[in-house]
């Protein structure tokens, strides 16, 4: 894959945002951000910090197409190294607890992997090793910090382009160009085969063996989000394997549900003590298409469009915790922070599963978001809505890289009116 500037990478995520969908930033300059001044009681309506013992405070840390880390392919071993430290340095003077570390970000693998090739990412060429190993660093110097690591795969997405001619020749895709779909502009390995499901669960499980990691991460891409005019071609697949099924919907919601249950099992299997989490789409379903749903008006539906039946996943505990991406300000009309808040937080009420909260922090600052992202104190007052709410654990912020700029101080806010004494992740 030729260089995917990260400022092109944030152009096509905020026009997918528009339908409703991924997430990204405009990047800006590396700066350190400094955790702000001493907490203050009642600062724009926020109430002094609780002392916390337990609560998440995370920030995902993505590598697809050079978003936060690397800053660009084919640095140094040592370069490379240093702003990985860099990172891991800035959560803990922004008092966070956990880094969420995406090591499989396109069917290859930020570790040695019998499996899959080297990231293109690393090097700027997919397959060729970097001299040094991304992820076991990664572990060791996030746990030297008091942080913990949760290694974040993407489980079909194989490339951001649609040419396997492009992949590494010893690549599982091109040895099995029928586990292959192509679809806008991209390639996926289709989630409707078995050996697909079976091969992509070895591959992610080989870094747990490996690396004593706190959790398994996973995002919102399950079945890829919607494309206008263009049809996900799995024609072969359903007509094999989706005879018990009432529709093609169905089936898909069936494949990505035992992902998710073989993958809970396989996890608790190899590494008792690391957790199994997901980062949906905020958004299951509106009420309008199904009174369970959110009073909400999403242009797309994580149980119609990506075939993930997340709220299942809760209801019934098949994951330790869901951290749903609740991308979109207070008020915000088609999705509002402050509906779909507490109907999260209803949807884990019961269960075993515990909350956490996606938080937008890409978005502050930047101008092409609405007038509430101009505002520094719109994630604080996120924060100080969640309190109200049990189940609502903690927060983890997108991204690594708009933490270390924090362009008009929101993080900042955010650690100062909430983050006065430090927390440990819950267990």
């Amino acid at each position: 894959m030729g260089r995917v500037t990260r400022r092109a990478f944030a152009t096509a995520a905020l026009a997918t945002l528009a339908t409703g969908s991924g997430a990204s930033a405009v990047p800006g300059p590396r700066t350190g951000a400094s955790p702000g001044p001493a907490p203050r009681d009642g600062a724009s309506g926020v109430p002094g910090p609780r002392r916390a013992t337990s609560e998440m405070r995370g920030m995902w840390l993505a590598t697809v197409a050079n978003r936060d880390w690397p800053s660009g392919p084919g640095l140094t071993a040592a370069q490379q190294r240093a702003e990985l430290i860099a990172h891991l340095d800035g959560a803990v003077r922004n008092r966070l607890n956990t880094v969420v570390f995406q090591v499989r970000p396109t069917a290859d693998a930020l570790w040695p992997s019998p499996h899959e090739p080297w990231s293109e990412y690393l090097t700027g060429t997919q397959g060729r090793a970097p001299g040094w190993d991304p992820l076991g660093t990664a572990v060791t110097e996030a746990h030297a910090r008091g942080l913990q690591l949760h290694a974040w795969f993407n489980p079909y997405r194989i490339a951001l382009h649609a040419d396997p001619k492009r992949l590494v020749a010893s690549h599982p895709a091109r040895r099995h160009p029928d586990w292959v779909v192509t679809y806008g502009g991209k390639l996926y390995y289709n989630p409707g085969l078995p050996e697909v499901r079976a091969f992509v669960q070895d591959a992610m499980l080989d870094a747990v063996r490996k690396y004593p990691v706190d959790a398994v991460h996973f995002d919102d891409y399950f079945y890829p989000y919607p494309v206008a005019g263009q049809t996900f071609d799995d024609d072969a697949a359903y007509d094999r394997h989706g005879a018990a099924f009432p529709n093609r919907a169905a089936w898909r919601r069936d494949n990505i549900d035992r992902l998710v249950r073989e993958m809970a099992a396989r996890i608790k299997q190899t590494r008792p003590a690391a957790r199994f989490g997901v980062s949906p789409f905020g958004v299951w379903r509106n009420a309008g298409t199904d009174p369970l749903g959110s009073q909400t008006r999403a242009g797309v539906q994580t149980y119609d469009d990506l075939h993930a039946d997340t709220r299942r996943w809760v209801r019934e505990n098949w994951i330790d915790y869901i951290c749903p991406q609740l991308y979109w300000n207070i008020g915000f009309p088609a999705a509002d922070y402050a509906v779909l808040l507490p109907w999260w937080a209803e949807v884990a009420r019961g269960t075993r599963t515990t909350l956490y909260l996606g938080e937008a922090l890409y978005k502050a600052g930047d101008p092409a978001q609405p007038a509430a992202w101009q505002d520094p104190a719109e994630l604080s007052r996120h924060l100080a809505r969640a309190r109200k709410y049990p189940e609502a654990r903690g927060h983890v912020f997108f991204s690594a890289e708009d933490v270390a700029v924090d362009r008009i101080g929101s993080m900042a806010r955010v650690v100062a009116d909430h983050y006065g004494q430090p927390a440990k992740p819950p267990r």
